[in-house]
């Protein structure tokens, strides 16, 4: 490696990794915020939040490393360009492209290792970081309950208080509860002016003693003719006392691992037999529930299968009497189908009036659930489909995030050396609105891929192909010492434009 190769590296280095390390402390802190709901009010140790902080930080690299290699390349070139270091290299004979060649193998070579990143560190940062999410979700908070929210608090309750105030916190007020039945139907509303925790933080039974509310429950009857009545108990009371189990709440291990079959913790190879394996069942779901809806509608009754030839099965000679028995019996045919032809009212007006009625009233009905089947599913197979899309967006996103990077590099590059400016002023200002204009427009395509709108091999590289022409663009520009945009040229021709119209104009006699 020469001297110049060495000195550019070092240069690109320095602005990449100080870059890097400034960027994703910035995303850092976003996540930090973006997660503060999920960690206030729980008695969680800092050891703990920092864990979560640490596997949660590989899943930011897809954001913070096209952005660093696009702001650290304009830097660099941008600085150089600025001291007249390249006006040094050209007056010597060294091409723009000659000064890149360096960094364009260190950039294969960071794209590369992106995908192995993203193959092998990101699923499995992402495998912990949800697991210890999970579980801190289940963590007994400090208080049991948080204000103005409704907090889970064991199997079956869920609790609302406007405030909390007193000794440790332990007098409610305004006090809304839910408590789920055995089968998880929300019947049991209890509502009360105050509240006190009686038992401890500690204690796995947590007491709270309600005063001043009412008692709502409503009644499931054996009688299914009163069923409709919707019966339900209603009561007042000066006092009511609960006990709550938190055992469960308590024994939480936040290293257990249970979680492992969301698509953002596969590997390639995992991805790849997640996506055959979901459309392997999901042709059969829909094709099992397109065959219940036509059972359903009554059409299978009809006998409409079309006859099956054998095309291996010679067929024997047909002699000319059958040939005209055949003519004949298809003329007849065709008299008696007549009658079928004029409307559809012609086939229901072969039954009697009472008959037709049944007939309509059976055929609203089937029409009417159908509707309500599909209606029902609907949500179930948008599901399905999301999630097979997410699954192939996934994979491609992994092959699509090192060509960015590598392509976000020729875009910096050139730039740089076009704008002629370093440090930190333009640079950031150009390269956070190329990255945003790149990852707003990857954000609304994995939208958009997600739903089915687009395909999701087109979401994933939508962003990275917009790119490309940029780039493509940008390296042709500076390689040819141009500015971005020539406007003496660009004025030129416009006035050129308008000189051909005018003479054009007809002239006008005396």
């Amino acid at each position: 490696m020469k001297i110049l190769d060495k000195y550019i590296l070092s240069r690109f280095l320095y602005n990449f990794i100080s870059s890097f390390v400034i960027l994703m402390f910035i995303f850092i802190f976003q996540a930090i915020w973006f997660f503060i709901d999920e960690f206030a009010g729980k008695d969680i140790d800092l050891v703990i939040v920092g864990k979560f902080l640490f596997y949660y930080s590989p899943n930011l690299v897809p954001n913070v490393l096209p952005l660093t290699i696009l702001l650290a390349s304009i830097m660099t070139f941008g600085a150089m360009a600025e001291n007249y270091e390249f006006a040094a290299m050209k007056a010597s004979g060294i091409s723009l492209y000659r000064a890149m060649r360096g960094l364009i193998i260190f950039i294969t070579f960071l794209s590369i290792g992106t995908f192995f990143f993203a193959n092998n560190i990101i699923p499995a940062a992402e495998y912990k970081s949800y697991n210890l999410r999970r579980n801190i979700a289940q963590l007994k908070p400090a208080m049991a309950i948080t204000e103005g929210v409704f907090s889970t608090v064991g199997e079956d309750i869920s609790m609302k208080v406007d405030d909390k105030h007193g000794e440790d916190d332990r007098q409610l007020s305004n006090v809304i509860i839910h408590q789920l039945s055995d089968g998880g139907m929300n019947n049991k509303v209890i509502k009360s002016v105050d509240g006190e925790l009686i038992s401890s933080e500690a204690s796995n039974i947590l007491k709270l003693a309600l005063i001043d509310g009412n008692y709502y429950e409503d009644i499931k009857t054996e009688d299914r003719d009163k069923r409709d009545n919707y019966p339900y108990a209603k009561a007042n009371f000066e006092k009511y006392t609960m006990y709550m189990d938190l055992s469960k709440l308590n024994d939480v291990d936040l290293e257990e691992q249970k979680v492992k079959n969301t698509f953002k913790m596969l590997n390639v190879k995992e991805l790849d037999y997640a996506i055959d394996s979901i459309k392997e069942d999901h042709r059969k779901i829909f094709n099992n529930f397109g065959e219940n809806v036509y059972k359903r509608s009554g059409a299978a009754n009809l006998n409409l299968n079309p006859r099956r030839v054998n095309k291996n099965k010679k067929t024997p000679p047909v002699k000319a009497e059958k040939i005209k028995e055949t003519i004949a019996q298809e003329k007849e045919k065709e008299k008696t189908d007549v009658v079928f032809k004029g409307s559809i009212d012609s086939i229901i007006n072969l039954f009697e009036v009472y008959r037709k009625n049944q007939l309509v009233d059976m055929a609203i009905n089937t029409i009417r659930n159908t509707k309500s089947t599909l209606a029902g599913k609907k949500w179930d197979l948008n599901r399905r489909i999301k999630l097979y899309n997410s699954h192939i967006l996934s994979l491609h996103q992994k092959y699509s995030l090192p060509f960015a990077c590598f392509i976000l590099f020729f875009v910096g590059a050139p730039l740089g050396a076009i704008i002629r400016k370093g440090g930190l002023g333009l640079p950031m200002v150009l390269a956070i609105g190329l990255f945003l204009t790149y990852h707003f427009i990857r954000i609304f395509a994995k939208n958009y891929s997600e739903d089915g709108s687009i395909h999701p091999i087109i979401g994933a590289w939508m962003a990275t192909v917009i790119m490309l022409p940029l780039g493509i663009f940008l390296t042709r520009r500076a390689t040819a010492d141009k500015a971005l945009f020539d406007s003496s040229n660009f004025i030129e021709k416009i006035s050129s434009f308008f000189r051909f119209f005018k003479k054009k104009e007809p002239k006008t006699s005396n």
